[in-house]
Order: C-alpha cells, then structure tokens, then sequence
C-alpha cells in the first residue's frame, strides 16, 4: 500500500468515525457496487422519456423539448441564487462570480428563441397550439421564483398598487397584486382565469413560502446590506446591472419577438397567447417596467426601460 492509500485510509476512517460510522463496512459495500456510467449520472433514459405529444405534428416535440430545456436552466438560476443568499461572508467577487454565471445563463435562454422562433412550421404551431389550453408559458413556477429571489416584493408589485402596499403588508395580499395577476384576470370583472386558478391551486402555499424565505434573502437587499465600498465595486455594479438588463429586457424582448412571428398575422391580427393574456401588454417591460435593482440606473435609464436600446447603458466604463 503507498503512502498516499494509507493517508486516504485515515481520512476517510476519520470522516466515517465523525458521522458514527465503520469505515469498514463502506469498503465492504464498495466491493458489491457497480462501476458508475454516463447514463446511469445523468439518468439518461428517464430524461429522453420525458416528452409526451398531445398531438400528430412533429414541431410540438420541438415546443416540448425546448421549453424542457428551459425549465432545467431555470433551477439551475435558482442553484446558484440559493449558493449567493446563503453564504455567510458575502463578498464583491463571489457576488459578481455568481451573477455573471445567472447572467450567461439568461444569455442562452436570450439567444436560443431562435429555436421556436425559426424552428417550427407556423402551420404546425397554430394547430397544435390549440390542445395546449389552459396551459402557458407564464405557469413556470420556477421563473416566478427567480422574481421573487432576484428583488425585493414591491418591484413586482403592479405599479397601480404601489402606493399601498409596504414591507409590513401581509404577504397574501402582496401576492394577489403582483404584477402577472393582471395578465391572469378578466379586465373588466376581475375575475380569475382557468390559467391563473389552476396556477395558484398548484403553487400559492410554496410561492408564499418562497417568498417570506427571500425577504431578506433576495438579491437586492443583499446586495444592499453590504458595505458601501463592496456596493460601489465596479465589477459588482457591472454583474447587477448587466443582470437586471438580460432578464428584465433583453431575454424579455427576444420571447416577445419569438411569439410575434407566431401570434401575428400578417394582417396585422393578433392571436391570444394560449393562456388567454394579452401577451403583448404582458410581456413587453415599456408596461410591466419589471426592474430588479432600480437604485442602480439613472433617472433616464429608467424613463427608456424597453423602449431604448439599454444593452450600452448595462455596463458602466
């Protein structure tokens, strides 16, 4: 046996010693486990047999898959959230590590709509479209997480209901006036749609939660929390921003131009968003003016949020 075996021996017998464990009858299993593959690590299979058709049109497996996709870069947005709001001593570089890592994954979620927006027959979508409903893109229970993690409550607030509601205000009720309910309700009754009750039947009590966790745990009170002199590193100021612009405009944007291609006649008549929103009010941040951090631009950043290019404006020199 060579040193470096003997050392691992009396590390591991130590680790196994600390949990109250016997190191030997670790190695005796090691002996009866099988040699770890690729696919049994990434459990191939199982995720190859995750897509279901409703319909005979082939493009609806693109629309499956790619939406797929999306959700599996979503939680791994929210890994790496979770890894900034439970560090202990958070620092400028792990900060801007971590939000440059967000960012890039925007990034590929920005740059991949060319994939609906140019990869399926308009033929094919309008059909298939129709055995969705209920159904919407706006149901990604993971995405609206990442809302609540990225910002403090009220910049998701409706901006009709701002004026009444305060840290104080009883979650419950914040919930009911976040911006996306409108998108969910008759604007004449105010009644709920199918979209929106079967959303919240599935999601309220874990959004709720959710939300009280990040309270004081979401981006941008954390960063806020820090000392001015971390607040004010170039590098942070530059990941915070650069962040706030991919989610709120550029990625936005892109899902907006990818639905128009598809929701558009070339009439000029627009089609309902198969959750029954007015998608283009919903989507497009000149309305919803959804911002993360909006200490961090200046008075006229704000004045053009989504109607001017910003992409100049997400780093500062």
């Amino acid at each position: 046996m060579t040193t470096h075996s003997s050392t691992l021996l009396e590390q591991l017998k130590a680790k196994f010693d600390k949990m109250g464990q016997d190191l030997d009858t670790h190695l005796e299993g090691l002996l009866h486990s099988k040699p770890i593959t690729y696919w049994d690590y990434i459990k191939t299979d199982a995720l190859l047999n995750l897509q279901e058709q409703r319909t005979v049109h082939k493009d609806e497996m693109v629309f499956i898959m790619y939406h797929q996709i999306n959700e599996l870069l979503f939680k791994m947005i929210l890994w790496e959230i979770e890894q900034i709001a439970d560090k202990k001593s958070l620092d400028s570089k792990f900060f801007s590590e971590r939000l440059f890592r967000i960012s890039r994954y925007f990034d590929m979620l920005s740059s991949s709509f060319s994939i609906m927006g140019d990869g399926m027959e308009l033929e094919q979508y309008l059909q298939f479209r129709h055995t969705l409903t209920p159904a919407s893109g706006f149901q990604s229970a993971q995405y609206r997480m990442i809302e609540f993690a990225s910002t403090e409550l009220i910049n998701l607030i409706d901006a009709r209901f701002r004026n009444e509601i305060d840290r104080n205000t009883p979650f419950e009720h914040a919930f009911e006036h976040l911006y996306w309910q409108a998108a969910g309700k008759d604007h004449k009754t105010g009644e709920k749609s199918a979209l929106l009750s079967l959303f919240e039947k599935k999601y309220k009590s874990q959004f709720i939660e959710f939300m009280k966790k990040y309270n004081d745990l979401n981006i941008w009170t954390l960063y806020k929390s820090l000392p001015e002199d971390t607040r004010n590193n170039k590098e942070l100021l530059n990941a915070m921003r650069h962040y706030d612009h991919t989610v709120n405009i550029r990625w936005v944007m892109a899902h907006y131009h990818a639905a128009g291609k598809y929701l558009v006649s070339s009439t000029g008549q627009v089609e309902e968003a198969t959750g029954g929103s007015d998608w283009r009010k919903y989507m497009h941040p000149k309305y919803q003016r959804r911002i993360f951090f909006p200490d961090l631009w200046s008075e006229q950043e704000l004045k053009e949020w989504g109607i001017t290019n910003l992409a100049s404006y997400a780093k500062l020199e």
